[in-house]
């Protein structure tokens, strides 16, 4: 496995400062369906039957407003992150998000005694609206400040952190199930954990400096290149400090004159971005209805209905692949995502997770699960072992790479646009999939896998083929390779930046190939 270079020290620290924010996201998407899925929870809300079944009618549609009111609220969060992100810098609205977060996780923790799910739902959507503007703005901070060797793994870090907060949701849940359960507490610790990583952001949060790239944008050059200093443990005189910013101010420049007094309106429709915005709000698009959601959301509904049947037996499952997925993640964006790239590793990710999705399709139609049955049969073990292979294919590329891909492809001035499309895009098809995901598991059983894995055959492979690579490109490059501007112009005008800043020409600072184009 590759070292981490200490020189990119300060650069991973503030990946991994930000990205706390990121393990609420995972978090708080897993949690809900375990909390649901406790019989003391099922009492004290109706989603008991007086005979002590479920009424699988009431679960499923508490379920579905539980987990999908986060969704709503981080669409809304996602979408306001924009301007705020464009105004106070990435940093500052990262404290904000993070603090509104921590008002809806207090709600939530609420719940219980005489009061009603009113408390779950509302703290549900204010700490969705937090958890959205922390998706749409951490990526944008990460990879504004990540050098370009090691852009993906940093900014990949991102899905470790989701995939981390997602295992916890599993683990702690199960723990409260086997400790807790005769008393509020089985619901109220697993709600109230949410407070560790937000805190741990928000202290962490007071170590980093702002983006230079935003920075730039704003006109604050002098404060830039003490920060870009700084991340990459160099002197401000550093020859490769002046070349780097040299190109950040190029390409700042190029943009404030292209869009000048034309506003929102060229941020998505100016010369190669609209193409970029398109490839930003679908490829999350596909990401949400790959599947893995479904799972990662409901995975105790989703276990028990492949045969694991019990309050504890489907959440040991869950907390199973959770760790699968954990590990997976990891593997992959400190192994591979530098080395395979952006399109084959979406591209083979895509095609694995089909094949297993149609294998446990075709198990559960010919050997449905016994619900009176004491252990989980064979088919039901292979079926559960497919879904943890799925989600190491899912970790391979389709889970953190939208959010890698979409952190390359935009320009600093419409890169928090760029961000919050994309976040917008994967919480809006989040919220569709997270809300009907509880009845398609009631109502189509096996025909829900198959439905999924076509859609990952069919329009993720093909997907992954047509977009350009990003790999070792800089951020700069990325107006290059969707022709917003030709190489010689960049070049040119990161030679007036260098003697601007008291430095020599340097022909080799960036390359692009002409096939890596893309044409709008």
């Amino acid at each position: 496995m590759p070292q981490i270079d200490t020189k990119n020290i300060h650069a991973y620290w503030l990946g991994f400062v930000t990205y706390w924010g990121i393990v609420l996201f995972g978090y708080d998407t897993g949690i809900g369906g375990g909390i649901i899925a406790q019989d003391l929870f099922m009492q004290k809300y109706g989603l008991k039957n007086p005979d002590g079944t479920t009424n699988k009618s009431r679960r499923d549609h508490i379920s579905a407003v539980v987990v999908s009111v986060l969704q709503a609220g981080a669409f809304f969060g996602a979408l306001a992150s924009a301007p705020v992100s464009a105004r106070l810098g990435r940093k500052r609205t990262l404290l904000a998000f993070c603090t509104v977060f921590s008002v809806g996780a207090a709600l939530q923790t609420a719940l219980g005694g005489n009061r009603g799910l009113a408390y779950m739902y509302s703290g549900r959507a204010i700490a969705g609206f937090g958890i959205g503007g922390i998706s749409a703005v951490a990526p944008t901070f990460v990879s504004e400040c990540a050098p370009k060797e090691v852009r993906g793994r940093i900014t990949g870090l991102f899905q470790i952190m989701v995939a981390t907060g997602v295992m916890l949701s599993y683990w702690i849940n199960l723990g409260a199930s086997l400790y807790l359960s005769h008393s509020e507490n089985v619901w109220r610790v697993p709600l109230g954990f949410q407070f560790v990583p937000a805190g741990f952001m928000l202290l962490g949060l007071l170590t980093v400096k702002e983006s230079p790239r935003w920075l730039v944008s704003v006109g604050r050059n002098e404060e830039a290149i003490r920060n870009l200093a700084f991340i990459r443990r160099e002197s401000v005189d550093s020859p490769a400090v002046r070349a780097e910013m040299a190109e950040i101010e190029a390409a700042s420049q190029e943009e404030l004159v292209a869009r000048k007094g034309l506003g929102v309106k060229e941020a998505f429709f100016g010369k190669g971005n609209f193409i970029r915005f398109f490839f930003a709000f679908f490829i999350f698009f596909l990401q949400q209805f790959c599947g893995q959601n479904s799972v990662n959301y409901y995975a105790p509904i989703i276990f028990q209905s492949i045969g694991y049947t019990g309050t504890s037996v489907s959440l040991l499952a869950s907390g199973i692949y959770g760790v699968m997925k954990v590990i997976a993640t990891t593997f992959f964006i400190f192994v591979a995502v530098e080395s395979l790239g952006r399109k084959l590793s979406l591209f083979i990710s895509a095609i694995g997770m089909g094949i297993l999705f149609f294998i446990v399709g075709a198990l559960l139609k010919s050997f449905p699960p016994d619900p009176k049955a004491s252990e989980p049969s064979p088919a039901s073990q292979a079926m559960a072992a497919m879904l943890y292979i799925y989600v190491c294919f899912y970790s391979l590329g389709w889970g953190p790479l939208p959010w890698v891909y979409s952190s390359d492809i935009f320009p600093t001035r419409t890169r928090h646009y760029g961000l919050a499309v994309a976040s917008a895009s994967q919480w809006l098809w989040n919220f569709v999939v997270s809300y009907n995901t509880p009845m398609w598991v009631t109502n189509f059983g096996w025909k829900i896998f198959v439905m999924y894995a076509t859609i990952n055959v069919g329009a993720m492979g093909t997907f992954a083929l047509i977009i350009p690579e990003t790999k070792g490109r800089s951020l700069e490059e990325m107006d290059i390779i969707f022709d917003a501007v030709s190489a010689e112009t960049r070049r040119q005008g990161i030679e007036r930046r260098k003697v601007a800043l008291g430095g020599t020409g340097d022909e080799g600072l960036f390359s692009t190939s002409s096939d890596s184009k893309v044409r709008v």
